[in-house]
């Protein structure tokens, strides 16, 4: 409905740019952050679903907002994967992949839906995000297991995005990290997702400007980097630009031929990279 509104807006005879650029700026937090589509705010699957053990956390940020999350503890391990999710949805869609993480790897898994996905509350925003990502590591650092625990952060999307801001303000906290398919930032990504809207793209007011946080990021922290070589929503040459300015030491990319946006994570060999990478630096 709000896809249909805004083109008309942007595509009738009369329109004037100004109510073009009104549009974009009232309603881009809910093109930027489609929580609200296909029911994920009204059904979250749990991880006994899959046989895993769990215990559901919430979280209060520092804006008072509480976020729900799932801590899936492996007792004879001492690595921690830290799931930033995807955009849309809510962390129950990704619960099979985190079986599959906690049983093939040995490891701990704690995924959390952003304020307005899942049974969060709140309004997404990349400042509430920002909060949203504050309050886990408050958590992970302060909690008796957790803090002992090497820490991977796993972002696919827009959670490569949250992975890039985490390590960059708490390297000491950070072990290694794993992106897939991430953007330069959300305006240098629109012309792809929002071709109408490419004329506006200076309007949008949330940026996630990682191609110049990770500038920043620690370089003794191990990178590794999964590109879909078909990703029709980020270009691959986000990817490939960000694995480049990336500080690391010790980073790698590796590309899928045939990977789209929302199926590298099944191309063959991607958790063999996965494995690799972990048994080389963490």
């Amino acid at each position: 409905m709000l896809l249909r509104i805004l083109k008309m807006l942007l595509g009738g005879a009369a329109t004037t740019a100004g109510a073009a650029m009104l549009a974009l700026y009232l309603y881009q937090n809910r093109l930027v952050y489609p929580s609200w589509a296909q029911g994920a705010r009204d059904f979250v699957d749990t991880p006994d679903k899959y046989g895993l053990p769990f215990e559901e956390v919430h979280l209060k940020t520092a804006d008072g907002v509480e976020i729900r999350a799932f801590d899936i503890r492996q007792k004879n391990s001492n690595v921690t994967w830290l799931i930033l999710c995807p955009n849309a949805g809510n962390m129950g869609y990704f619960l099979s992949a985190v079986e599959l993480i906690y049983r093939r790897f040995n490891s701990s898994v704690f995924i959390y839906s952003y304020r307005g996905y899942g049974f969060s509350e709140g309004s997404p925003s990349e400042q509430g995000l920002k909060h949203d990502a504050d309050a886990v590591m408050s958590f992970l650092q302060q909690d008796s297991f957790y803090k002992t625990q090497k820490l991977i952060l796993y972002g696919r999307s827009l959670g490569g995005a949250n992975a890039v801001y985490i390590a960059e303000k708490f390297p000491q906290l950070c072990d290694g990290v794993i992106l897939e398919n991430t953007f330069l930032s959300i305006p240098k990504v629109i012309p792809h997702v929002f071709p109408w809207l490419s004329p506006f793209s200076f309007l949008c007011h949330e940026k996630w400007d990682s191609e110049n946080d990770i500038k920043r990021v620690d370089p003794t922290i191990p990178w590794l980097f999964l590109s879909g070589q078909k990703d029709e929503i980020v270009p691959p040459q986000h990817m490939a630009r960000l694995h480049n300015i990336c500080p690391s030491e010790r980073k790698s990319i590796v590309e899928f031929p045939r990977g789209f946006h929302n199926d590298t994570i099944i191309q063959e060999g991607y958790w063999e990279c996965v494995e690799k990478f972990l048994s080389d630096y963490i």
